[in-house]
């Protein structure tokens, strides 16, 4: 195949109904990688750095090396007849991952990515229900974990799916016969992370990946010279397509780490972008919050951010705040403010659906606190309460098309006004796995008045445009509804947090009795607490609540760091954490509950101090 100048074709639609961008210039993301292959040959593709940055030579994998392993991987797949069946992707972070995945997509066998159970320190409970829901034949992995990877299928009853260790695995590229991929082939399965209900899998096409791709390289003006670097898992689809399949497509490189190195020393992830001169990477809020305050002048001597010039920020809900303290923060050492990327996407439109305008700062919007619980942008109003909602972006017309939609109506609402989020374009996903039912729902969503249209993805995200800026205001299953006023657990959170730097993470939601009652679990390091006692701290959280909510908070339950539950991703998992309340599986430091809600959850023991 000879080298091939990137084109995008407007009009050329893969599905009538869908409207939007299609690329014609490949079929599919193999033929893709084919191409870069050829035109790239020994250039760079990865360098991947397992531990520190500082001194340490990185392991590298060129455009051809990753070319020749994933062939010799591919023709084991066909010759063992798992073209168009469900590949299980096993990995940590690393370059076995990348060959694996794309030895996938050349095979024409569907990618699962998934987390290693083994590496989070989790059982494989989760992973067997992907497997079961996938129809998995194969599991890729290491040599190192595939003993165990090979008990637990035995265990789970998975007599049928094979297992190969790939990193002492050489197949023959010869023996790889190009299968003809066709853009609206399945490329991989993206297990959803489950933030506010089971994980489900997104069917991703090659022409989903392909449109998504060209959408991220339209929004953050990336070319041949863009270096993407950072620590986001690979089975993560901002992790995935953001930063490992971005190069690909740009005929670029990337430098990456392992999430755990970013998590144990967040500093890391500057000395990756400074030492290797990153110009993109991306990260959810609170990496960027937990840079501002874990890393010190210690550690920042040396680091120069000045090369960065996107800094995606997505994921979860942006803070105003977090944009404003990093960027203040690390001013000294290079970053720019108008570095910072608000940005807005999901695994069911592939990724990307909205970025911040290039070139000028991120939008920062003051707003009336009542008249956005009433579902409006409005104000502010002197001497009324306000928040300050960051904007992700505008959404590029030739990707997507958005509407601000009631979810109960399902009328359009006009600018300015808070409904749900839908979405249509080249990038959205056919919808989930083996889930015709919720597909039709979801995926299949109408305009009330404007049926013609044709279907729109629900994407469960509440928000208003303004301006053509797209602001995303809270999570619809998520809604606190109290006394007939709409309440924002992320609102919540974000306030008491603000309270002391004791306070870490925390979880607001919902349970009913009698009446609804919120319920804040937040954790906290007593040791750090600035002159209070844990009885003290939460009648602080307690009045805070009621004075900058007006709302009751008469459930609040400090708990320790750790405690409350994240996604792979980093999202809240709220709808999981009201779970464990009310099966009285939340062991607090201290606690103070309404009675009503007590008699709900029954009695439980306090964890000890100290």
């Amino acid at each position: 195949m000879t080298a091939l100048v990137l084109e995008l074709m407007i009009g050329t639609d893969v599905s009538a109904e869908r409207g939007g961008l299609t690329v014609a210039e490949f079929r599919s993301f193999a033929e893709l990688v084919l191409a870069r292959a050829e035109e790239r040959g020994d250039a760079d593709a990865y360098l991947f750095l397992e531990n520190g940055v500082r001194g340490v030579e990185p392991e590298r994998l060129s455009y051809a090396g990753l070319d020749r392993a994933a062939k010799g991987l591919a023709a084991w797949l066909q010759d063992r007849g798992l073209a168009g069946r469900q590949v299980l992707l096993l990995y940590p972070s690393g370059l076995d991952f990348l060959q694996a995945f794309v030895g996938c997509l050349y095979a024409a066998a569907v990618a699962v990515p998934a987390p290693l159970p083994t590496e989070q320190g989790r059982h494989f409970q989760r992973v067997s229900g992907i497997v079961r829901d996938a129809r998995v034949g194969a599991v890729l992995t290491l040599g190192k974990h595939a003993p165990e990877v090979e008990a637990w299928l035995a265990e789970e009853g998975f007599s049928d799916v094979l297992c190969l260790a790939t990193d002492g695995f050489a197949g023959d590229p010869a023996a790889w016969g190009d299968p003809g991929l066709r853009s609206d082939d399945l490329a991989f399965l993206q297990y959803t992370s489950g933030s506010t209900s089971e994980p489900k899998g997104v069917m991703v096409s090659h022409g989903n990946l392909l449109a998504n791709e060209a959408a991220i390289q339209r929004a953050t003006s990336g070319d041949r010279n863009t270096v993407l670097g950072g620590w986001l898992p690979f089975y993560h689809d901002m992790g995935l397509i953001g930063h490992v399949l971005q190069p690909l497509w740009l005929g670029s490189s990337a430098v990456l780490m392992s999430p755990t190195s970013f998590l144990r020393r967040p500093e890391r992830w500057l000395e990756l972008l400074s030492e290797h001169r990153v110009t993109v990477s991306a990260a959810p809020n609170f990496a960027y919050d937990m840079c501002v305050r874990r890393v010190s002048d210690a550690h920042l001597e040396g680091i120069d951010l000045s090369s960065w010039r996107v800094a995606c920020n997505g994921a979860e809900p942006v803070r105003a705040d977090t944009l404003r303290a990093f960027a203040e923060r690390f001013a000294p050492y290079g970053f720019r403010a108008d570095t910072s990327f608000p940005c807005y996407g999901m695994a069911e439109t592939t990724l990307l659906v909205s970025g911040k305008r290039p070139g000028r700062p991120a939008v920062l919007r003051e707003v009336d606190s009542a008249g956005l619980e009433a579902g409006r942008l409005e104000g502010p109003f002197l001497q009324a309460p306000t928040r300050t909602l960051a904007s992700s972006g505008m959404v590029h017309p030739e990707d997507f098309e958005v509407r601000i939609v009631d979810p109960e109506t399902r009328e359009e609402r006009p600018e300015g006004e808070v409904g749900e989020i839908w979405v249509r374009g080249a990038s959205v996903s056919v919808g989930y796995w083996r889930r015709p039912e919720t597909n039709a729902e979801i995926f299949g969503a109408r305009i009330a008045g404007a049926e013609e249209l044709g279907p729109w993805l629900r994407t469960g995200d509440l928000g208003a445009m303004e301006r053509d800026e797209l602001f995303v205001t809270g999570r619809l299953k998520e809604m606190v509804l109290i006394n007939g006023r709409n309440i924002y657990p992320y609102d919540v959170e974000s306030a008491v947090r603000a309270l002391d730097p004791a306070f870490g993470s925390g979880a607001v939601f919902a349970v009913d009795t009698d009446q609804e009652h919120l319920v804040v679990i937040h954790e906290v390091r007593p040791s750090a607490l600035a002159g209070q006692d844990l009885k003290s701290a939460t009648s602080t959280v307690q009045a805070l609540i009621s004075r900058e909510f007006a709302v009751p908070a008469g459930n609040v339950l400090l708990v320790r760091p750790g405690t409350v539950r994240r996604t792979t991703s980093g999202k809240i998992q709220r709808t999981l954490m009201r779970k464990l309340f009310l099966d009285g599986a939340v062991t607090p430091l201290h606690a103070v509950l309404d009675p009503a809600v007590r008699e709900l959850v029954g009695s439980f023991e306090l964890e000890p101090v100290g």
